[in-house]
Order: structure tokens, then C-alpha cells, then sequence
């Protein structure tokens, strides 16, 4: 498997630990990003063993900020996420993990400034946490239909709201690869972008989430792929593969093919 690809469990998010090892040796993965409850169920000392065995590196934890709830002025609803974000950037740091990445919470009744505003100062004493421990924070662009759990639904809004905020981007081409501007986007993206999510998107699906295996749909991976190197991207590109095509085939085999296709393009293009 090329270097930059990482192998994202949220495709296995009902396996074992145990299980996905096998998946991840039988794929030649060098690159995970794990979900920060999998982490939580098999622990971290045991997360560490299967990583230095395998000799895999941690790309990133997917680990929510905010997502039982709509974004509060009330300082007292930010002491729990912040405690929770603060014990998965140690569990981070001990697993040598990249980058951490989160949604914001919810729009609730307050304009998108306001929620901003709230977000930064929710998050602020994490950012600070991480900083000293190593550990990327990251924001991803999400669909408006996530806007219960998320303000940052372009990814020119999730670039100015991490600019606000000091944190990391993590862009997701299916949630972006339509907006106008993208390739300049990129580039202002770059200097706080730690993680590209990718999976592919099929004309005509209307589901959510709506992924496909990179290379079945419509997306133009290449072009995008290009734009993001010549922009200057030098990290990880992680297949994030979710919903009812993945579910079909199988978590596993899908991100087989993915890996296929994208170790193909990346070694075309020179990545």
C-alpha cells in the first residue's frame, strides 16, 4: 500500500480490535486513523501493543467535541467536552497520533458568528493542551444536514473558522469537490491542513452519507488529488468509506479496492 494512504476503521466501526488487525495485515496498511471509541473499548495500552506490533502509525482519532448537543453560551456546558477532548489528547500522545479531528457542535438559535465565537472560547484551553502535547486539532467540513452537530459546512467556512479558532483543517472531498474557488481554497487551507478524507460520490445517490469506493463514481479524484500536491499537501490521505454501497460489499473488501485505486493514482501522479 503507497505511504499516504491511511486506512480509516470507521469502515469497521462494529470490529473487534483483534479484527481489524487482521484487516490491516492482510491489507498492508502503514497508516491508521482510529474512532477514539475504539480506542475507549480496547484501551490504550492495548491500542499501543497492536500498533508497535504491527509497526503502523497513528494518522489520526476521530473524537467528536460536541455532538449530544447544540453549541451553549453557558461556559458550564463546556466542561465536560473539554474534559473528554483533553483525555483523548493524552491517550493521543501515547499512541504518537498525528492529529485529532472533531465536529463543533450545533448552530442551535445563534448565528453562525455567535456559534463561532462560542466554539473558540469552548475549545480554546484543548487547543493550548495539544499544542504542548504535539497533537494537530482538526475541524472537517460536513454537510448542512449535520448542522445539529456541526457549523462548518463548506470548507471555505471550516478554513475561516479554524483560522478564528487556531485549530487544524481536515478536508473531506465528498463534502467540498463542487464548492467554486476549490483549488484556491486548497491553498489557503494548506498551512493548517493535516488530513484529506477521501471516497468517491455516484451521480444520483441520496443517501447520507453517500460514499463509494474512489474510482466507482463521479468525483474527479485525479484533478483533486493534483490541485491538493501542487498546493503543497505532504500528509496522509485517508479513506473514509461509510454508508449503504460500503455496507453492501463489505467494509473490508471495499477498502481493499480503495486502497487498489488509490495507490494507482498517487503513484501516477508522483504523490
Amino acid at each position: 500500500m503507497h505511504d499516504r494512504i491511511s486506512v480509516d476503521s470507521i469502515a469497521f466501526m462494529r470490529d473487534s480490535l483483534d479484527t481489524q488487525a487482521g484487516y490491516w495485515r492482510e491489507l498492508g496498511a502503514g497508516r491508521l486513523t482510529l474512532l477514539g471509541a475504539h480506542i475507549a473499548m480496547a484501551g490504550t495500552d492495548a491500542v499501543a501493543a497492536v500498533l508497535a506490533d504491527g509497526g503502523y502509525r497513528l494518522e489520526s482519532i476521530v473524537h467528536p467535541f460536541l455532538t449530544q448537543q447544540s453549541l451553549d453560551r453557558d461556559p458550564a456546558t463546556w466542561e465536560a467536552p473539554r474534559a473528554s477532548m483533553n483525555a483523548e489528547i493524552d491517550a493521543a500522545a501515547a499512541l504518537g497520533a498525528r492529529s485529532i479531528y472533531m465536529v463543533t457542535g450545533g448552530h442551535g438559535d445563534m448565528s453562525w458568528e455567535q456559534a463561532a465565537e462560542v466554539f473558540r472560547q469552548a475549545i480554546a484551553p484543548c487547543v493550548a493542551k495539544a499544542r504542548d502535547a504535539g497533537v494537530e486539532l482538526l475541524i472537517e467540513n460536513a454537510p448542512p444536514g449535520y448542522a445539529d452537530i456541526h457549523i462548518a459546512h463548506s470548507l471555505r467556512d471550516t478554513v475561516q473558522l479554524a483560522e478564528f479558532a487556531e485549530v487544524g483543517v481536515c478536508i473531506d472531498l465528498p463534502g467540498c469537490w463542487t464548492e467554486a474557488g476549490l483549488r484556491e481554497t486548497f491553498v489557503r487551507a494548506m498551512p493548517r491542513c493535516h488530513l484529506v478524507q477521501v471516497s468517491d460520490y455516484v451521480y444520483g445517490d441520496r443517501c447520507v452519507p453517500a460514499r463509494a469506493v474512489p474510482g466507482d463514481g463521479d468525483m474527479p479524484l485525479r484533478r483533486l488529488f493534483e490541485w491538493l500536491l501542487e498546493a503543497g499537501y505532504t500528509g496522509a490521505f485517508d479513506m473514509e468509506l461509510i454508508g449503504p454501497r460500503i455496507d453492501e460489499e463489505g467494509g473490508f473488501a471495499a477498502t481493499r479496492r480503495s486502497a487498489l485505486y488509490m495507490d494507482k493514482l498517487l503513484t501516477q501522479i508522483g504523490a
